[in-house]
C-alpha cells in the first residue's frame, strides 16, 4: 500500500507542486480573514452586498415580482440571482467573506484542472512533457479573475473538455462528464460567458453534422441540457423578460456605443493587448511575445502551427467585436431593436483569457521539442509568468493600491455608531450616501434610496434622477454617465465626479451642494452619509462619525421637510 501511494506521489508530483503554489496564492483568505485586501469594483461595491441582503432579507425563494425594501423603495426580486445559484447558497449558509472564500478556493481549483485535462486530453501533443500542461494550468488558475463570476470564464476549460469527451465517445461517455455539464451552470453565469461558450459549440455542433452528414445525438443533447439548466437556473430574468409585466427599466434608456472608427480601432487593439479589467489574462508581458514569436520560429521551421493561428484568430476576432460594439455605426441596431441595447454582446471577450493559456502551452510545446535547451526556456517563461500573476493576488494588488480591506470597507462598529445615534428603527427611514459607495449603508442593515444594480425600475431611476438633477446640470461628464448607463444610481456631487472612496484623510470638501430636497422627501429620504464636508447646503448637520479602524469619516446630515 505505502508502495501505492509513494508511486502516486512521485508520479504526480508536478501537480502536487502546482496545487501547493494555489494553496499559497489563496492563503491570504484563510489566514488574514476579513483583514484581507480584496477588489472594490464589481464586488465589495455590490455582488458581495447583494448576495448578503438577499440571504438576510429570506426572501430567495420569493417571486420574481416580489420587492427587496432594503433599496430604492423596493428592488424586483428579478435583479438579483436566483434561488438556484450556488453563490446564494454560500452567502446563505456563511458569513460574507467565508463564502468569498470559498468561491475562490473552488474557482482556483476547477481553473486548474479544467486547463490541465482540456490541454493534455485535447490540445497537446502525446509526448508533451507534463511540466507545460501543468505549469499552463496553474499560470490559468491564478489569473485575477472577476470574483463574483466563480466558475464563468475559470470553469470554461473544464466545460470544453466534458464536451470534447462527449463530442468523442458518444453514449459511451462515463457519467461524471455528464455531472460536470450538470454542475457547473450552477457557479457561472449563463449571460456573462456560458451563452456565447454554447452557442460557439452549436456552431461546432453543425459543422459536424454538415461534414459527416451524422447527427450526433450525445454531443447536441449535451449543449441542449446545459443550455436548458441554464435557462431553469434564471427563471426569474426568463419571467421578468417574457412573461411579467413587462415594466420598463433603465436598461430601456442605455445609449451605449459612440465611438467612430479610429476611436473603435484603438479599443479593439487596447483589449487585444491589455485585455479588460472582467476578464484580465495578463498576457501582454510574457504570454503575447511568446505566442507571436513562436509563430513566426514555426512558419521558419514550416512546423504545423494551425492551432495557433486558429486561437489568435479567433482572439483578434472576439477583441474586434468587443470593440464594435460601441462603435456608432451599430447604433441604427440598438436604436430600432431593444435586444441590441439591454444586452451586451461584446461579452464574447470574455472567451479570450482560455485562448490565451491555450496559445501559451502549444508555443511552449514547441519551444521544448524544436531548440536544444527549449526544456530551459520554457521552465524559465512559466516560473516568470507565475510570478508576474502572483503578484496580482488580491491582497497583495490591493494592499499595494492602498484600498481597504473587507473588514474596513464595510466598518460595522462606525455605521453601528450612527445607527445608534439616529436610534429609530432601520426600515423606517431611508438613507443616501455622498462620496462613499451606497453598498456600505446597505450591508450595515441602512435602508437606501441609491444603489448600484444591474436592473432598476425606469420610472424610479427618474424620481431619483430629480432629486440630483441640479449637480448633473454642473457637470455634463456625470450627465451623460447616468442617463446613458444609469446602473449606479448615486447621490452624484458635480465636484466630487465619479468617485466614491473619500476616506478620512481626505482633505477634499464640496462647496455648493445643490440638490432637490423636496424629491429626497418625496422617495422618503431623511438623512445623508457624506465621506466629506458639504460647505454650503440646504441640510441640518447632525454629527460626524469616525473610528481608529474605519477609513471612513461620516459626516451626518438631516434632511428637513420644506414648511
Amino acid at each position: 500500500m505505502s508502495l501505492k501511494v509513494s508511486k502516486f506521489f512521485t508520479t504526480n508530483k508536478l501537480i502536487f507542486l502546482a496545487l501547493f503554489v494555489i494553496a499559497c496564492y489563496i492563503a491570504p483568505y484563510y489566514i488574514l480573514g476579513e483583514n484581507t485586501h480584496i477588489r472594490v469594483h464589481d464586488n465589495l461595491d455590490s455582488n458581495i452586498v447583494w448576495y448578503k441582503m438577499l440571504a438576510d432579507s429570506g426572501m430567495i425563494f420569493a417571486g420574481p415580482d416580489a420587492l427587496l425594501p432594503y433599496a430604492i423603495n423596493g428592488l424586483p426580486r428579478s435583479a438579483l440571482p436566483s434561488a438556484l445559484d450556488g453563490a446564494v447558497w454560500l452567502y446563505a449558509l456563511f458569513p460574507p467573506m467565508i463564502a468569498y472564500t470559498i468561491s475562490q478556493t473552488i474557482m482556483r481549483i476547477v481553473a486548474f484542472f479544467g486547463m490541465y485535462l482540456l490541454l493534455k486530453k485535447h490540445m497537446l501533443q502525446q509526448h508533451t512533457h507534463p511540466v507545460i500542461p501543468i505549469g499552463a494550468a496553474l499560470c490559468f488558475a491564478m489569473l485575477p479573475f472577476w470574483p463574483s463570476g466563480v466558475l464563468s470564464i475559470a470553469g470554461i476549460p473544464l466545460a470544453l473538455h466534458a464536451f470534447l469527451v462527449i463530442r468523442k465517445q458518444g453514449w459511451k461517455t462515463p457519467k461524471r462528464y455528464w455531472f460536470i455539464l450538470l454542475f457547473i451552470p450552477f457557479l457561472s453565469s449563463f449571460i456573462l460567458t456560458f451563452l456565447f461558450f454554447l452557442a460557439l459549440l452549436g456552431i461546432l455542433w453543425l459543422i459536424d453534422w454538415i461534414r459527416t452528414k451524422q447527427f450526433q445525438v450525445p454531443f447536441f443533447l449535451a449543449i441542449a441540457g446545459m443550455t436548458t439548466i441554464y435557462l431553469l437556473k434564471n427563471y426569474l430574468l426568463i419571467y421578468a423578460m417574457f412573461l411579467g409585466n413587462s415594466e420598463p427599466t433603465h436598461r430601456n434608456e442605455m445609449n451605449l456605443g459612440h465611438l467612430n472608427l479610429q476611436e473603435t480601432w484603438d479599443l479593439f487593439i487596447k483589449n487585444f493587448i491589455v485585455g479588460h479589467t472582467h476578464a484580465l489574462d495578463a498576457h501582454q508581458t510574457i504570454v503575447l511575445p511568446v505566442v507571436l514569436l513562436t509563430l513566426l520560429l514555426a512558419m521558419v521551421f514550416r512546423s504545423n502551427i494551425k492551432w495557433m493561428i486558429g486561437l489568435l484568430i479567433l482572439n483578434a476576432l472576439f477583441s474586434f467585436i468587443y470593440a464594435l460594439w460601441y462603435w456608432e455605426g451599430l447604433r441604427i441596431l440598438k436604436d430600432h431593436f431593444s435586444l441590441f441595447n439591454t444586452f451586451n454582446f461584446a461579452r464574447i471577450h470574455f472567451m479570450r483569457p482560455v485562448l490565451w493559456y491555450a496559445s501559451f502551452a502549444i508555443a511552449l510545446s514547441f519551444l521544448w521539442r524544436q531548440f536544444r535547451l527549449g526544456k530551459w526556456v520554457v521552465i524559465f517563461l512559466l516560473a516568470a509568468q507565475c510570478t508576474l500573476l502572483y503578484q496580482l493576488t488580491e491582497d497583495v494588488k490591493y494592499r499595494e493600491a492602498g484600498t481597504p480591506t473587507f473588514k474596513e470597507f464595510y466598518a460595522e462598529d462606525l455605521f453601528k455608531d450612527i445607527q445608534d445615534y439616529i436610534g429609530k428603527d432601520q426600515s423606517s427611514y431611508r438613507v443616501a450616501s455622498i462620496g462613499l459607495h451606497p453598498a456600505i449603508s446597505q450591508y450595515n442593515g441602512f435602508y437606501t434610496l441609491d444603489t448600484y444594480n444591474n436592473t432598476i425600475p425606469l420610472d424610479y431611476k427618474h424620481d431619483f434622477r430629480t432629486i440630483i438633477a441640479p449637480e448633473l446640470a454642473k457637470n455634463k461628464t456625470l450627465q451623460n454617465y447616468f442617463d446613458t448607463w444609469g446602473s449606479r444610481l448615486y447621490m452624484y456631487s458635480s465636484e466630487l465626479g465619479k468617485h466614491y472612496m473619500f476616506t478620512k484623510h481626505s482633505k477634499k470638501e464640496i462647496q455648493q451642494f445643490s440638490i432637490d430636497t423636496a424629491a429626497f422627501r418625496k422617495l422618503g429620504g431623511e438623512y445623508i452619509l457624506s465621506a466629506v464636508p458639504i460647505q454650503q447646503h440646504h441640510l441640518h448637520f447632525e454629527k460626524s462619525f469616525t473610528t481608529a479602524e474605519a477609513p471612513w469619516k461620516i459626516h451626518l446630515y438631516r434632511v428637513q421637510a420644506k414648511k
